[in-house]
C-alpha cells in the first residue's frame, strides 16, 4: 500500500502523533547532511530515547533505484525500502558509536485485515445498494462513492483520468507531517516555486 502515494503513511503519521519522521514517494529521501533524515533520527533518540519511522511502500526509489521486474499481478516491484532503512539506520548509529535497537514491522496485512466496524458496514452496505440502485436505472460504467457528504454515481473514465493520485509534496498535508514529525523538509524551494 501506498506504491505510488504517501496518503497512507502520511495520515497514519497525522493520526498517530507518535510519528518521528515520515518517507513518501512523492518527496525524496536524504539521508545524510542538514536536510537528511539520519541526523535528525539520532537527535530525536538522544531527546526522546526512542523514535518512530514511518515508511511508504513506494518511498525510497532514488535511493535503491527502480526495479524492472513485476509481480503476479503486473505491477512493478518496488525495492524493499524498510529493510534497507533499518540497515541504513543502525550502520549510522553504530557510526556515532552508539548501538540502535531497531525493530521493522511491515503492516501490508494488519491494515488490509482490520475488523469492519458498525461505520463500514452501514457505508458498504449504502455503496452496494446505490451500485443497484443505478444498474436498475440503466447505467454503466460507473462506480459508487461518497461526495460531499451524499452518494455519488461516478463515471469511471473520470475516476481513472486522474490516476494515479499522488500527495503533494508543497501542500497542507505534507507541511502538516513537517509540523507533527519536525523532520527536515528534504523538497527543495526555489523562491519561484514559493512564490506560486
Amino acid at each position: 500500500m501506498g506504491r505510488s502515494s504517501g496518503f497512507i503513511a502520511a495520515h497514519a503519521t497525522l493520526g498517530s502523533g507518535d510519528v518521528d519522521l515520515c518517507l513518501v514517494p512523492e518527496v525524496p529521501i536524504i539521508l545524510d547532511g542538514p536536510s537528511g533524515c539520519l541526523p535528525h533520527l539520532w537527535k530525536r533518540v538522544k531527546d526522546k530515547g526512542y523514535a518512530v519511522v514511518v515508511v511508504a511502500e513506494g518511498a525510497g526509489e532514488e535511493l535503491l533505484g527502480a526495479s524492472t521486474e513485476t509481480d503476479a499481478s503486473g505491477n512493478k516491484k518496488l525495492p524493499q525500502i524498510g529493510e534497507h532503512m533499518k540497515n541504513v539506520i543502525n550502520e549510522y548509529f553504530k557510526d556515532q558509536g552508539e548501538e540502535a535497537t531497531v525493530k521493522y514491522i511491515d503492516p501490508s496485512y494488519m491494515i488490509r485485515s482490520v475488523p469492519a466496524n458498525a461505520t463500514d458496514a452501514l457505508y458498504c452496505m449504502q455503496l452496494g445498494q446505490n451500485a443497484v440502485h443505478g444498474t436498475m436505472a440503466g447505467y454503466t460504467g460507473f462506480s459508487v462513492g461518497l461526495c460531499n457528504n451524499k452518494m455519488c454515481l461516478l463515471p469511471i473514465p473520470e475516476l481513472v483520468a486522474t490516476s494515479p493520485r499522488q500527495m503533494d509534496p508543497k501542500g497542507r498535508t505534507w507541511e502538516r507531517i513537517l509540523a507533527v514529525t519536525r523532520q527536515p523538509n528534504s523538497r527543495a524551494f526555489s523562491r519561484r516555486s514559493l512564490a506560486m
